[in-house]
């Protein structure tokens, strides 16, 4: 027999009779019978029309699907809450504990009262326990925290259209019943079976009453009673224990490996004794020729009344592991910030003379990003965190030029001339609400092709979510503690259990927590795994305007300040003590080279920098001035000859395009270049004493001649030297990647309220009482369509006749209407006036003021009430 266990973390609830059902759960569910009865609603539709205003609001803030387009009318509105797309997105978003509700309720018989639910969930510690409800009398619970989180459980699922019914008589809606009901094809995550019922529906009667024998049943005359029967038998605790009692220990050890699920198992035609001793004692019954089940109400007894093994009625605690002084926390993280910022600046300015090209299909090639991983001394996965959050922030994108490539924006100029502050904001806002997702790069896709950095398919639904939960639940410890990352996740997974259906969205949520850990850090939102003040900030102020204003103030102080001046050194070296301002730092890039980088940056002049730096335009005084003007420290000497030794040197050669040439009037330092074996690749010819003439372009000679140590500089056909600086790339002005939610916006207040006002509205059209059809109108189609709750059909003049009494008398009519577009509706209006085929009314639908063409109104009734507006 093959068994095994379904997913523990799949954890949803069942079961339909067992011990207290008897007296829980159908004369508990049956109690109700007389006037309660009577008065308790019968459908949904019915249930959602008792509510009040806030009860619709507190429902359509919770499933925004339902909003799409806005319900007619409450009727319809239940008819879309109980679609499976919309109930299916519901329980995705329901916690552990709820969700093990619902699947207690999935599996009870219906209606069920809140002691069975109880029962279900506490098991036999729960008998007795909440058996009035959360308010009513009864034996005090003896699972405290089963009985004090199930009434807000309860409350959760109502609120959402889940449930309806009060705690006597409580229902699951049908289409989450199917959802979470176990059945061959969808075993339930709770490893129950189906009822006694269920199992036995094809069973013949001889069977029936041989199981009945077997278990020392009296026999019956039908198959209902019997199994009637055998499902007493199964939900009396003593006589179920004493039929165990004579169970052979082998046949114990096999409902041992089934009573937790899954309960299917597989037998052969001629079974071993103990299977074959269930079998005949109704403990195992027939699935198909070779499966037997384990039925649920023995598969309860076994587990005490319980549907789960573990209820988790409470959300697991996040664990401290570190406290910090608040200060040192800021500190570490404003460090971190600042880094955040120099990295991407670095990156965009890498990128700014000419960036990494696009791929075919979109996206960075490997080896581009391992180019920019090189540059910013990080590790891959950490250089696709940085480009894609300059990408999501507006600050990288593609040129769309022919010769496509990554290139920074237009946006890139005006963020950095922000504060630093202001930056950091804006990347933490921008990281904070992006649905591109860096940490699958490197995976694969639906087809099988691998996801690149900057291409397309990153983007995943949950993470803004996700990323603000975590950051909230870092939140609500004290300052400076820090939380430990799998406490972290394990709440996330009780918040939103893992779902058996969707085991890859699953994964990818813990993934991305996982991710929003490391990246907080980078983004120094978080030090030392703590939350920073200025994170706190954030998550605090109302609007994003404050949230920004309140966030950057609150880092400002800590950001260094930036410094006008640097120390030169003996050895050709400078070193910047700190952070520049941004007119020295782009000089001094241009003039040296970044030897290392920390707290202090050590800048290290070179021939080839030096160089550069003429090349952009400069002249060797210039330069002199401007190292005398930023230095702290008197100008070295070395350094001084080697912009004179450089700057001496620079533009003796000059090379023109012929394709190209030499010229120089020193015809000596041409011959040392003729008679110089590595100018032999260049093909180069006298023309003159002070002209050589070159089988290459201009660019491969000048890049020739520097590489054998000359300083050619390049002229113009009229003769003058050509300044050679590279030019900054921009795209066009672009915007930001749209984020992709997961599912509809939440609605604001405006809209809710607009949307239930339009609901309650359009109910009332709906619900309106008719008067009944005069006795000439009987007979006619118009009668038969009011019969069935539709609107009468009338003639024009009908309809003419009616309106102008209706506005003669102030009373209201019931009218169906035909816009512009061919849309039908129904509506309840007051006429006010009535001329030129128009009529002026009070429209109680949309509550206000329309006139309405008398041609584009298909039938009127009278109403036997008017309503209030």
């Amino acid at each position: 027999m093959g068994t095994g266990e379904l997913d523990r973390e799949a954890h949803v609830p069942a079961r339909t009779v067992g011990e207290g059902d008897s007296d829980g759960g159908h004369s508990g569910g049956d109690s109700g019978s007389g006037e309660a009865a009577r008065s308790a609603p019968r459908t949904l539709a019915e249930a959602l029309r008792t509510r009040g205003d806030e009860g619709l609001t507190a429902l359509l803030r919770a499933r925004p699907d339902l909003l799409n387009p806005v319900p007619n009318d409450i009727t319809q509105l239940a008819t879309r809450a109980g679609t499976r797309a919309s109930v299916v997105r519901a329980l995705e978003r329901l916690d552990r504990f709820a969700l093990q509700t619902a699947q207690a309720l999935a599996v009870a018989a219906e209606p069920t009262s809140y002691a069975t639910v109880f029962g279900l969930l506490a098991g036999d510690s729960g008998d007795g326990g909440g058996a009035g409800g959360p308010d009513g009398a009864g034996d005090p619970s003896t699972d405290p925290a089963i009985d004090a989180a199930l009434p807000h459980a309860l409350a959760v699922l109502r609120e959402q259209a889940l449930v309806w019914g009060d705690d006597a008589r409580m229902r699951l809606v049908r289409t989450a019943r199917e959802l979470l009901a176990p059945s061959p094809s969808q075993p339930s995550p709770t490893g129950l079976g189906p009822t006694v019922a269920e199992a036995t529906a094809g069973m013949s009667p001889q069977r029936l009453q041989e199981i009945l024998a077997a278990v020392e049943l009296p026999g019956t005359h039908d198959s209902v009673s019997a199994v009637g029967a055998l499902a007493a038998l199964f939900t009396d605790r003593e006589r179920m224990a004493a039929l165990l009692d004579t169970a052979p220990p082998e046949a114990l050890a096999v409902l041992d490996r089934l009573v937790w699920g899954p309960p299917y198992g597989e037998v052969t035609a001629d079974p071993a004794p103990p299977v074959r001793w269930l079998r005949d004692h109704g403990l195992l019954l027939p699935a198909s020729p070779r499966t037997v089940v384990l039925p649920r109400e023995a598969a309860l007894h076994l587990r005490g009344g319980r549907a789960h093994r573990k209820p988790e009625p409470a959300a697991p605690e996040v664990v401290v592991t570190a406290e910090h002084r608040p200060q040192a926390v800021d500190s570490t993280a404003a460090g971190q910030a600042y880094t955040a910022l120099a990295t991407v600046e670095e990156l965009l300015k890498d990128w700014q003379t000419g960036g990494p090209a696009v791929l075919r299909a979109g996206g960075l090639s490997v080896r581009d990003l391992k180019r920019a991983a090189a540059t910013l001394d990080v590790t891959e996965p950490i250089a696709a965190f940085w480009i894609e959050l300059a990408y999501g922030a507006g600050l990288l994108a593609s040129d769309g030029e022919a010769d496509e490539r990554f290139v920074p924006t237009p946006a890139y100029d005006m963020w950095l001339d922000l504060p630093a502050a202001d930056r950091w904001t804006e990347l933490v806002t921008a990281w904070l609400a992006a649905t591109r997702t860096p940490g699958v790069v490197g995976g694969q896709d639906a087809k099988g092709r691998t996801l690149a950095v900057l291409g397309p398919d990153l983007d995943r639904g949950p993470a803004p979510e996700v990323r603000l939960r975590v950051l909230h639940l870092l939140a609500d410890l004290p300052p400076g503690a820090a939380a430990d990352p799998d406490s972290v996740l394990a709440r996330l997974r009780w918040e939103r259990p893992p779902r058996p259906a969707r085991p890859d969205a699953v994964d990818l949520r813990t993934r991305i927590a996982g991710w929003t850990l490391m990246e907080t850090e980078l983004l120094g939102i978080t030090g030392r795994h703590a939350l920073s003040t200025a994170a706190r900030a954030l998550l605090t102020a109302d609007t994003p305007a404050d949230r920004n204003r309140l966030a950057a103030a609150a880092i400002a102080p800590l950001f260094p300040p930036p410094l006008d001046h640097v120390l030169l050194q003996a050895d050709l070296t400078a070193v910047a003590p700190g952070p520049l301002e941004r007119p020295l730092a782009d000089a001094l890039d241009v003039l040296a080279d970044v030897e290392s980088k920390g707290g202090a940056t050590v800048y290290r002049f070179t021939p080839a920098s030096v160089r550069r730096a003429l090349d952009s335009g400069q002249a060797a005084a210039d330069l002199h001035a401007f190292l005398a003007r930023h230095s702290r420290t008197p100008v070295p000497q070395p350094l001084s000859y080697l912009i004179d030794d450089v700057a001496r040197k620079h533009g003796h050669l000059r090379i023109g395009a012929a394709s190209a040439y030499v010229r120089c009037d020193d015809d000596a330092l041409l011959d040392e270049i003729l008679a110089d074996r590595r100018s032999q690749p260049l093909r180069l010819r006298r023309l003159a004493p002070t002209v050589l003439a070159a089988q290459a372009d201009p660019a491969s000679l000048l890049e020739g001649l520097r590489a054998m140590g000359f300083a050619p500089a390049a002229e113009s056909a009229e003769g003058d030297v050509l300044i050679t600086r590279a030019d900054t790339h921009r795209t066009p002005p672009r915007t930001p990647p749209v984020p992709v939610p997961d599912g509809p916006p939440a609605p604001d207040d405006t809209l809710l309220g607009a949307a239930v006002k339009a609901i309650r509205a359009g109910d009332l059209a709906a619900t309106a009482t008719r008067k009944p059809a005069p006795a000439a109108a009987a007979a006619g189609a118009g009668a038969g369509a009011e019969a069935d709750g539709r609107l009468p059909r009338t003639t024009p003049a009908e309809t003419l006749a009616t309106v102008q009494a209706a506005a003669l008398t102030n009373s209201a009519l019931w009218i169906g209407y035909v816009n512009a577009d061919g849309a039908a509706s129904q509506r309840v209006i007051a006429p006010v006036r009535v001329e030129g085929g128009f009529v002026t009314a009070y429209d109680h639908t949309a509550d206000e003021v329309r006139t309405y063409p008398l041609h584009r109104i298909t039938g009127v009734a009278e109403l036997a009430d008017e309503p209030h507006p």
